[in-house]
C-alpha cells in the first residue's frame, strides 16, 4: 500500500522508509500482511533511524483508506437505503414552521429577480391565475440564461430590456430556443416537475435526478382534478440526505460503504490523472477570467459550481449559478458588461448579499480525499451546503468535487 505523514498541514514521505513516485506524488511504501497483529510487525520493522514517529491510530486509518468496495457491501448497503426511502414520505420532509415564496407568471423578469434576490432563495415556483394552478419554476439558471442572451445583442443590460420581458414571456421564448414547439409551430414550455405529500422519498429523489433540477415543489390538493393546490414544501436533495443521516447516525454498522473514503468508491467528479483516459475534465476557473466565461461555462459545462484557484489550482473561491443573483444588489446587472467584470469582482460584489439560509462559510466547504463517505454524508446534509471541493491537505489543491446527485446516484445505483 501507499501512505503518506501530514506534518504541520502538509504531506510529506519518509525518506527513511522505501518510497515511490505515483499518481499522488512521492509516497511511501509499506507491504501490508494478513496476519491480524500486522501492525506490530511493521512497527518492529522500522530502523531506529527513521526521523517520523509513527502514530498508530492514524497509521491504520490511512491503511484502511486503501480499501476498496466489495459488491456484497455495496448491494445490502443500496438496498437498506432504498427501503428506507421507499417506506418514508416526502410529508416528513416539512418542517413545523416557515415559508414558501411563489411567484405571478405575468410578473417582469426584473422584479422577479429582485424578489428572490431579496427572499435569499434561487428559485420559486410559478402561479398561473388564468389557470390556477402552479405550471413551472423561475430559477437562477434562468438568470443565467436571460443575461447572456440580453447580452449578445447589446454591450451592457439596461432595466428597461428586463422591464419589458414578463416570466411568462420568458418562459415562452425559452421553449423556442430549446425548440420545444408542437406541430402548430406553437411553444410549449417544460411541464412543471412537482411532488405530492405522500410520494416516497425515493421517488422525489428520483424525480430531481432525472429531470436534473435542485428541487421540487410539494404540491397538495384534496380534489382528483388537482384543483385549489396548496403549496407546501420546496423538496431538495439535501432534505433527503438529512433523513437519511438522521436514520442511520446510530446504526451506521448496517451499512458497510459509510465507512469507506470517498477516493475508494465511484462518487464525484474527479480531477483526470496523467494519462487517464475518458475522464470528463473538472471545469475550474482563475478569479481573473470574466463573468461571461464563468456563465458560459456553467450553461456549456452544465454544471452548478465552478471552482476558483490560483495558479497552483489551490481552491480560493467557488462561483455557483445562485450567484448569479447578487447582481440585484444596487440594480447592478443595468450598469455592467459581463465580458469585462471578472470572478473576483462579481463574487466580492455578492459578498454582503448572502441571507441566513446561505451563509458564505457554508458556499465553500471542503473534504479530504480520504473523508468517509458517512462524513461526507454529513456535511451535504447541512442547510445551504450543496457541494464539497475535494482537495489536498495543506495545499487545498483542488482534487474533484462531489453533490448531493453525485451522492444519490451512487445510493440509488
Amino acid at each position: 500500500m501507499y501512505y503518506k505523514f501530514c506534518v504541520d498541514g502538509e504531506w510529506r514521505h519518509d525518506e527513511h522508509q522505501p518510497f515511490i513516485s505515483s499518481e499522488y506524488g512521492i509516497v511511501n511504501t509499506v507491504l501490508l500482511a494478513t496476519e491480524p497483529n500486522f501492525m506490530h510487525g511493521i512497527n518492529q520493522g522500522m530502523p531506529s533511524g527513521s526521523n517520523m514517529d509513527v502514530d498508530n491510530e492514524a497509521f491504520q486509518r490511512l491503511v484502511r483508506v486503501t480499501e476498496r468496495i466489495s459488491e456484497a457491501d455495496l448491494q445490502v448497503s443500496r438496498h437498506r437505503v432504498s427501503v428506507f426511502l421507499s417506506t418514508h414520505t416526502a410529508y416528513e420532509l416539512l418542517p413545523e414552521s416557515g415559508k414558501v415564496v411563489a411567484l405571478d407568471i405575468d410578473l417582469p423578469v426584473k422584479q422577479a429577480f429582485h424578489i428572490l434576490y431579496e427572499q435569499g432563495i434561487s428559485m420559486a415556483p410559478l402561479w398561473d391565475f388564468s389557470k390556477a394552478r402552479f405550471v413551472g419554476v423561475l430559477s437562477a439558471s434562468d438568470f443565467i440564461l436571460i443575461l447572456r442572451e440580453l447580452g449578445n445583442h447589446g454591450s451592457n443590460l439596461t432595466e428597461e430590456e428586463l422591464e419589458t420581458h414578463t416570466i411568462s414571456a420568458w418562459k415562452e421564448g425559452k421553449a423556442y430556443l430549446n425548440r420545444q414547439i408542437d406541430s402548430h409551430g406553437k411553444a410549449f414550455p417544460r411541464p412543471l416537475v412537482y411532488a405530492g405529500p405522500n410520494d416516497n422519498l425515493k421517488d422525489v429523489a428520483r424525480k430531481i435526478l432525472h429531470n436534473e433540477v435542485a428541487t421540487v415543489p410539494i404540491i397538495h390538493s384534496s380534489s382528483q382534478d388537482g384543483s385549489f393546490p396548496q403549496l407546501l414544501h420546496i423538496a431538495s436533495l439535501s432534505g433527503i440526505l438529512k433523513c437519511v443521516c438522521r436514520y442511520f447516525r446510530h446504526c451506521s454498522s448496517s451499512l458497510p460503504i459509510l465507512k469507506l473514503p470517498i477516493c475508494a468508491i465511484p462518487v464525484g467528479t474527479w480531477v483526470p490523472k496523467i494519462g487517464e483516459p475518458n475522464r470528463r475534465p473538472l471545469a475550474m476557473l482563475r478569479p481573473s477570467a470574466s463573468l461571461s466565461a464563468a456563465l458560459n461555462l456553467l450553461v456549456q459545462a452544465q454544471v452548478s459550481s465552478i471552482p476558483i484557484v490560483d495558479d497552483n489550482d489551490s481552491l480560493l473561491d467557488i462561483y455557483c449559478r445562485s450567484d448569479i443573483t447578487a447582481l440585484a444588489k444596487d440594480k447592478a446587472y443595468a450598469h455592467i458588461n459581463l465580458s469585462e467584470m471578472t470572478i473576483h469582482q462579481a463574487l466580492q460584489l455578492g459578498q454582503d448579499s448572502y441571507s441566513p439560509y446561505e451563509l458564505r462559510s457554508q458556499r465553500c466547504q471542503m473534504c479530504l480525499p480520504s473523508d468517509t463517505l458517512h462524513k461526507v454524508m454529513e456535511r451535504l446534509a447541512n442547510p445551504g451546503v450543496r457541494r464539497l471541493v475535494i482537495v489536498e491537505a495543506g495545499s487545498k489543491r483542488v482534487e474533484g468535487i462531489v453533490s448531493l446527485s453525485d451522492i444519490f446516484k451512487f445510493l440509488l445505483g
